[in-house]
């Protein structure tokens, strides 16, 4: 068997290595045994020999007068360029492309491809979805399955980005029969993968993620030697066992992924989720640390590093994050993340204004995505800011409607965190019995987790009144002036004062000035 022979077995038996090291110590390959030469160069994670050989590719097959060829060589290196963010050099190879497919003037995949690669730069949604609609009809005509599974999986994507959830879940499970099919070629099969995983988390459809990952789990372990799409494959299954309370496990699968990864959106989320992680079990300075290297790889540490201040008592640090990140544009998936922890923080400043337009804004996005999950955490943060308002018994509808999803989804963290809730409301309408079950049954939750208590912040338990009249106690103010300032009665004033003194088991002026100070209240 001579070399380019063994190449292609070692290609076809997915020994990635082996295969490039052949195809490198070949002389002139044809146009298939470069495709095979790049991809296994990309696999491997040598993104800059990949480009070479891309490049290589197109000189050859233009010097051969094979057009289709060469443009096919420089679509692929440019939409891979385009996605790594080099947007002026990937340009320049699409435009080489775009002028080859003009002057060859064929119905072909290269013009099909390059087709599908406009709806990025569409004038709206509606019309990348027509788009991508006419990639999967010439991917059939055609008889591409790379092409129809590619682009099935674009289609989804842009109709979950429209809210039409249940069209694009069901492109994207298309897509996946495509892909376990066997019938991918192994670039476009990781980036099926990948899309519709992500895609997934966009409107967090969990069971589809989990079903996936693990599939695509199967798919890398199959490939020792691959290194490219394993690092967002990694994150992934770390975050459905983060949520599933499998923390140590998940931890495991975060120490997989490292700055040396040719995909840094994968480290940076990595560190992202192990800052959050530490968070919750208490370990500050480490998740400072993981944030910090989050950001530097271009992740964005927020809402967890406003969680993190908060744990801290730095609430107004907190709010003024999450105020900031709520000005911000953003996808689906990061804007539950963001209004739910908005909801919390900021509840805990005594905003309640603001914390109820978080609410409404995730009622917005549980209708769009129509997900288990993303329910849960809208009526988790209503019974929130119910109770805060004083409204103990309208936050238990909502809280045990929310305790119910977390169950279902077997998500033991949040779980716990909405018994607190319930136990909340149960105590301040007097059913302490019941209050003490939740409590208790929460705190073994949080305790099998490794999870640090939910500190009973006092900012989350004083009314929005109540703190105008504590930082006005804080000046020295007596009722007689606070009545005065707030339009009250003396009276009035005296029945927050004796509040605020329960609430924060304190017993004079001066004492709950210096807690208000310790908690940033005042």
């Amino acid at each position: 068997m001579d070399a380019v022979a063994e190449a292609r077995s070692a290609y076809d038996a997915r020994a990635w290595a082996r295969a490039y090291e052949l195809l490198a110590a070949a002389g002139t390959l044809d146009a298939d045994d470069l495709d095979r030469y790049a991809v296994a160069a990309m696999l491997l994670g040598r993104m800059d020999d990949y480009y070479a050989i891309r490049e290589r590719a197109y000189e050859q097959l233009l010097a051969q007068h094979d057009l289709l060829g060469a443009a096919s060589a420089a679509l692929w290196s440019g939409l891979q360029r385009m996605v790594s963010g080099d947007v002026v050099v990937g340009g320049g190879w699409l435009a080489r492309a775009a002028r080859l497919i003009e002057e060859d003037g064929t119905d072909s995949v290269p013009a099909a491809v390059l087709r599908m690669s406009e709806a990025f730069g569409a004038a709206d949604l509606e019309q990348a979805l027509a788009i991508s609609n006419e990639a999967v009809a010439a991917g059939r005509r055609l008889g591409n399955r790379d092409l129809v599974g590619l682009a099935l999986h674009q289609e989804g994507l842009f109709l979950l980005e429209l809210g039409r959830t249940a069209n694009g879940l069901a492109k994207l499970d298309e897509a996946m029969v495509e892909l376990t099919s066997g019938s991918l070629s192994p670039m476009v099969t990781g980036i099926v993968y990948c899309g519709a995983i992500s895609g997934c988390w966009t409107v967090y459809e969990l069971r589809r993620a989990e079903e996936w990952t693990a599939a695509m789990t199967r798919w890398c372990d199959a490939q020792p030697e691959l290194a490219n799409f394993t690092g967002e494959c990694k994150v992934r299954r770390a975050e459905l066992k983060q949520l599933r309370g499998a923390w140590t496990d998940a931890r495991k699968d975060l120490a997989g992924v490292s700055t040396a990864d040719i995909d840094l959106w994968a480290a940076g989320c990595a560190a992202y989720v192990r800052g959050d992680l530490d968070r919750l079990q208490g370990h500050f300075a480490d998740a400072e640390e993981c944030f910090t290297e989050a950001s530097r790889l271009g992740y964005d540490p927020q809402p967890g590093l406003a969680l993190l201040r908060l744990q801290q008592g730095s609430v107004q640090a907190a709010a003024a994050m999450i105020r900031r990140c709520l000005s911000e544009s953003q996808n689906d998936a990061k804007r539950v993340e963001v209004q739910f922890a908005a909801a919390e923080i900021l509840v805990a400043s005594g905003d309640l204004e603001a914390a109820e337009k978080a609410v409404d804004a995730l009622a917005d996005l549980a209708s769009k995505c129509r997900t288990t999950i993303v329910y849960a955490l809208q009526e988790q943060a209503q019974a929130m800011i119910r109770l805060a308002e004083g409204r103990p018994d309208s936050a238990l509808t909502p809280a045990r409607a929310a305790l119910r999803r977390w169950v279902e989804l077997r998500a033991p963290y949040q779980e716990a965190r909405t018994r607190l809730l319930i136990a909340d409301a149960c105590r301040a309408l007097g059913d302490n019995e019941s209050a003490d079950r939740e409590t208790s049954t929460a705190r073994q939750t949080l305790e099998n987790l490794g999870a640090v208590a939910e500190p009973r912040r006092p900012e989350g338990l004083l009314s929005p009144r109540e703190i105008e009249v504590l930082r006005l106690v804080a000046t020295g103010a007596t009722n007689r002036v606070i009545a005065d300032q707030l339009v009250l009665s003396e009276r009035t004033v005296d029945r927050h004062v004796s509040n605020i003194f329960t609430k924060l088991g304190v017993s004079s002026r001066s004492a709950a000035t210096a807690y208000g100070l310790e908690h940033k209240l005042v």
